[in-house]
């Protein structure tokens, strides 16, 4: 599918929701220009930057986008990273709480999540989201409670 189909039809997903989950695949791919998935990433993190939507991600997407350049002893990098998390227009980075526990919890027991993505929708959940963006095909099983929206489509 051509790239402007792909945006298109990625946009159409996003706009009914006023508020966005963000995966840490989303922000992956989109400061690593990954090649296949940044015109997509570009796309939706621009609807939010602009105020046409809300996004929210959770604190592990900040241990989860930090992680390698720790790894490689880049430092610089990770704060750089994380700067851009705390920053960025329209985009609330919410810690985890006892009640996204909570929340987290729920999920992993009715449908068998694993436990950063169930902290990750959990908290999106939490904070108003009705839709959760990312590539993570296994996520589909939550449909019935948040709109899970795929990049690769």
């Amino acid at each position: 599918m051509a790239s402007d189909q792909r945006i298109d039809r990625l946009m159409r997903r996003l706009q009914p929701h006023a508020i966005i989950g963000l995966d840490t695949v989303v922000f992956i791919y989109h400061f690593e220009a990954h090649p296949a998935y940044s015109p997509l990433t570009m796309a939706a993190l621009s609807r939010i930057q602009e105020g046409h939507q809300q996004g929210v991600t959770s604190t592990i997407t900040l241990m989860e986008l930090t992680m390698r350049p720790w790894q490689l002893a880049r430092e610089a990098v990770a704060h750089h990273y994380e700067t851009l998390l705390v920053n960025f227009p329209n985009l609330r980075l919410v810690d985890i709480d006892r009640q996204v526990a909570r929340r987290a919890a729920q999920l992993r027991a009715r449908y068998r999540v694993r436990p950063a993505d169930a902290l990750q929708i959990a908290a999106a959940l939490v904070h108003g989201a009705g839709a959760f963006l990312t590539n993570d095909h296994r996520l589909s099983r939550l449909n019935p409670i948040i709109d899970i929206i795929q990049l690769d489509g």
